[in-house]
């Protein structure tokens, strides 16, 4: 179809903000709306990191036919076509979910439209770091996998772009005498298995794919994050313009090795199944009560 589709299950209790919320989603959906038309610069990096992911399908006997793709930006959805899987994209920008071709659903990732068992895989390459409640979206993924269905994610881990987190600080630190946060904070790797635990999928595993960039011009990574939809969405970000020198002050000071600057991208990808049977109780034994989400179950 190729048309985006308006996510008409938007829960009343959408409105209330947290305080203690990490992530302004309103900011990530401009971002990602925005870096629609821009997005294709960096294909090659994104096609990377979901091919690292797709080809743990290959470690297992299952063939899968029904998939979801949760914000592939367009990169995900051809690669499990190749391979003969039908499936649905969504994205909680429409602009980037008609980047999917197919059909494609605008939808949050925190109130996802999907009817309980609907698909065998999903998919959520690089697409969940920026999710406040994301327990609560995992859960939700197991709800809509289908009894021994399979869900990949991968998403950035401690260790990505500590190069850049680590220039900002100092040069910012040295022109304004404080900080401000402007890299997005990323999980541990222990954390990650651990909240697919959590959510209740069995077989959690999490691992660690480094991948290494070189960049001969140092602002090409600001223009490459910005082109992804990658730019700071954390909620008490500094909202003013920063003083002039300090992207070129932070820059200047990144490393260079043989005339290059290297970025370290350390992903953690993250495999769980669907229980066969009832659902894994949580932590304690007990199972955590159900509410309506967007249509769906949760628990």
């Amino acid at each position: 179809m190729g048309e985006a589709l308006g996510n008409l299950c938007f829960p009343a209790h959408m409105a209330a903000m947290d305080t203690m919320l990490v992530f302004d989603r309103s900011a990530v959906r401009r971002y990602r709306d925005r870096s629609a038309a821009t997005v294709g610069t960096v294909a090659d990096v994104l096609r990377d990191a979901a091919e690292r992911l797709i080809d743990r399908l290959d470690d297992t006997t299952r063939r899968f036919s029904f998939a979801l793709d949760v914000g592939g930006r367009g990169v995900v959805a051809p690669l499990l076509r190749a391979r003969g899987i039908e499936v649905v994209s969504c994205d909680l920008s429409p602009a980037m979910a008609k980047r999917n071709g197919g059909l494609a659903v605008a939808a949050d990732e925190e109130f996802l439209p999907f009817a309980p068992a609907s698909f065998d895989l999903i998919v959520a390459s690089l697409a969940l770091h920026a999710v406040n409640d994301l327990p609560g979206a995992l859960i939700q993924l197991r709800h809509a996998l289908k009894p021994d269905g399979l869900l990949l994610a991968s998403m950035p881990a401690l260790g990505t772009l500590t190069e850049l987190r680590t220039a900002l600080t100092e040069a910012e630190a040295a022109l304004t005498g404080g900080v401000s946060p402007r890299v997005s904070p990323f999980p541990e790797l222990r954390d990650c298995a651990g909240l697919l635990q959590r959510a209740g999928f069995a077989l959690p595993v999490a691992d660690i794919e480094d991948m290494r960039l070189l960049y001969r011009d140092p602002m090409a990574l600001v223009r490459d994050l910005r082109a992804a939809g990658e730019s700071n969405a954390v909620r008490l970000r500094e909202r003013v313009v920063p003083p002039r020198a300090l992207f070129p002050m932070a820059l200047a000071s990144l490393p260079v090795r043989d005339g290059r600057v290297p970025v370290t991208l350390r992903l953690a990808m993250m495999t769980g199944w669907a229980p066969s049977g009832l659902p894994t109780p949580a932590q304690g034994g007990k199972v955590p009560p159900e509410i309506r989400v967007g249509g769906g179950t949760a628990t």
